[in-house]
């Protein structure tokens, strides 16, 4: 049976309009908004249109319901600057990727969330809680995506349709999900993560966003990645770009994150604070950062595209399962290849009666 909320997901998801999907289609405005409301079920051929514009198997709007989350709970960080349809774009791929995250637990023993509920604490005081429950004293992370993972975090990639949103997290069901734009530098992208982090631990109940609810993140991803003591043991005398461009390395942030830093453990005077920004502006590092460190990725879907292949399983068999095409795996993978296997089962998927325990190590260093 043609599943109407499907038809709703995959328009969102693409970014299009119900004007400009009906007009690619070939169809009158008030025949979209039928479909979509199941007044009308659209006709063979319609549908065919559909999922070719929409680039989504014919089998996608025959499947059951799939539920996006709720915008009230997701950490947007700017509504104001964001438009609906790039609001519904990023909540639509999040739903498919929570649905990709439930085939693969299905056949995944994954790590439980760990992830302290620290609503009532200073960002400051909950980075210290986090880094003292997960075991990490004050060694800089070396993978941040690793650690989340390994503490049961499921991360995700951001779709191409999605880029203008740098990241975003939110709880469903009792587990937390965190969305990565992989286009900012790696060291941007450490910092989101930590952020997003800061939201999952901080605002776990839906707080109303605001500016403040950000700034909290915000100070929580700085000190999670940069604690006190670290940064004051590593950093004495003068600082200067070409030191900040050094000391960075330490903890892999950018050197604006770095210098916000210092400002806020007055290492850094108000003037010295203001010069050295003025000079990274003037050399562009606000935009492009010096020395840039390596973009980081999943563990989680290397060690389950290792395993699949070992099965005879591809993307193709995946996303025939997820009736999305191989494409859309892609999009929330972090650009990770999964070889296809010739000659394998491609109807065959993870048997869930016996799920491979994933080993996941958190990264950390001394």
């Amino acid at each position: 049976m043609f599943n109407p909320s499907r038809l709703t997901l995959a328009r969102q998801r693409r970014g299009f309009t119900k004007t400009r999907l009906a007009m690619e289609v070939d169809v009158a405005v008030r025949s979209i908004t039928a479909y979509e409301a199941g007044m009308t079920v659209p006709k063979g051929e319609t549908i065919q249109r559909l999922s070719k514009i929409l680039a989504f198997p014919d089998s996608f709007f025959f499947a059951d319901d799939i539920e996006a989350p709720n915008p009230e709970g997701v950490s947007f960080r700017s509504l104001k600057s964001m438009t609906a349809g790039k609001r519904d774009a990023a909540l639509g791929a999040s739903a498919l990727a929570i649905e990709l995250s439930s085939w693969i637990d299905k056949g995944f023993s994954l790590p439980d969330p760990n992830l302290p509920d620290l609503q009532d604490d200073e960002p400051e005081a909950a980075a210290e809680a986090v880094r003292a429950d997960w075991g990490l004293g004050e060694k800089p992370v070396r993978n941040v995506v690793h650690l989340l993972e390994a503490h049961g975090v499921r991360v995700f990639s951001l779709a191409e349709e999605c880029l203008e949103v740098d990241a975003f997290s939110f709880w469903r069901n009792g587990i937390p999900y965190v969305f990565l734009n992989t286009k900012k530098s790696g060291e941007r992208s450490r910092l989101d993560a930590a952020h997003e982090l800061g939201h999952l631990v901080l605002h776990r109940h839906d707080l109303p966003r605001s500016r403040d609810i950000e700034r909290e993140a915000q100070r929580f991803a700085g000190a999670f990645l940069m604690p006190r003591s670290s940064v004051l043991a590593n950093v004495s005398g003068l600082v200067t770009v070409p030191k900040l461009i050094k000391l960075k390395h330490i903890w892999n942030v950018s050197v604006t994150a770095l210098t916000y830093r210092l400002h806020e453990l007055n290492v850094l005077t108000d003037w010295q604070y203001r010069t050295l920004f003025k000079e990274l502006s003037t050399r562009g590092y606000r935009k492009s950062e010096p020395d840039p460190c390596q973009r980081e990725t999943s563990q989680v879907y290397a060690k389950v595209f290792k395993l699949l292949r070992q099965e005879g399983i591809d993307k193709r068999s995946i996303a025939k399962a997820l009736h999305v095409t191989p494409d859309e795996i892609n999009t929330f993978m972090f650009g990770l290849a999964f070889l296809s296997i010739e000659g394998g089962n491609q109807s065959e998927v993870v048997s869930s009666s016996a799920k491979p325990n994933l080993q996941l190590v958190p990264s950390t260093r001394g």
